[in-house]
């Protein structure tokens, strides 16, 4: 591990990237305020998204994800290839109710989730740490790790990448990910809530991660995107800079209440900020 100083000296100055910068512009499906539902990868093909992050479903005490269903699987992939919008990750969200740092069943749900994201074709599962879930001090963190370190088994032989979003500072997070050590798990880093609720600066902690430790961004503010807190220009500055080359998925609001034109308006403001020299 490094120390805090080593940490701020390599975060002060902007990494040796590749040269061209193709940052592919995805969205959640509740962004669309069609969660699970097969109709979310027609509408983000309408709005001139690129690919669509799908959330899995499911409730405690079901034995089963929603998108174990076999049927709204082969809805969800050939609507994916007859749009030809990827499906780019999928979002496992009973883990907001169903702990991995402190509920055995967790884990039935990880593996549950990386079936179904096989299936879908999609390569990255994001797991969430929030509220009553979210990884608190070391101990949560290092029992959290040995926890991935058994799933990142399976993760690879299915070849998926377990996405860790979470609201630890880049240091806590590569510590994680010393201690899983698998190419099946990286950190999925959401800038919205980095800088909102662990108020860390952005562009310092993507650079210091790095292009191989992260698997995809979520891009979300208070609001319009370029109006609050977030610095997104600055994030995409550092995921330029990585020579990030992966998705990053709005997870915006709709200010106004139109979901379309407000989900075209944060499109145009980051994918304008990803084509600035």
């Amino acid at each position: 591990m490094i120390s805090r100083r080593q940490f701020l000296a390599a975060a002060a100055a902007p990494l040796a990237g590749e040269q061209s910068f193709d940052l592919k512009i995805g969205v959640m499906d509740g962004v669309l305020r069609l969660s699970s539902k097969p109709e979310a990868v027609m509408r983000a093909k309408l709005l001139g998204l690129e690919g669509l992050q799908v959330t899995l479903g499911g409730k405690p005490g079901e034995p089963r994800l929603l998108l174990d269903d076999p049927a709204l699987q082969s809805s969800f992939t050939s609507e994916s290839m007859r749009q030809g919008i990827p499906i780019d990750a999928t979002y496992l969200d009973i883990l907001h109710r169903s702990c991995l740092k402190s509920d055995p069943a967790s884990r039935k749900w990880v593996l549950r989730g990386i079936q179904a994201t096989k299936r879908l074709k999609a390569p990255i599962l994001m797991t969430v740490f929030f509220g009553q879930c979210s990884v608190l001090n070391r101990t949560e963190l290092e029992y959290v790790a040995g926890v991935f370190k058994d799933l990142a088994k399976e993760a690879q032989r299915a070849g998926i990448i377990l996405g860790f979003e979470n609201l630890l500072s880049a240091e806590d997070n590569m510590r994680a990910y010393d201690l899983v050590a698998s190419p099946a798990f990286k950190i999925y880093y959401d800038i919205g809530n980095s800088t909102n609720v662990g108020g860390f600066d952005v562009s310092k902690e993507i650079r210091w991660l790095g292009r191989d430790r992260i698997c995809q961004f979520h891009v979300k503010d208070k609001g319009y995107l370029g109006e609050g807190k977030v610095d997104v220009a600055g994030a995409v500055r550092a995921m330029k800079d990585i020579g990030f080359r992966g998705y990053a998925n709005l997870e915006t609001t709709s200010p106004s209440g139109d979901v379309n034109k407000d989900t075209a308006r944060q499109l145009a403001y980051l994918r304008d900020l990803a084509r600035k020299p």
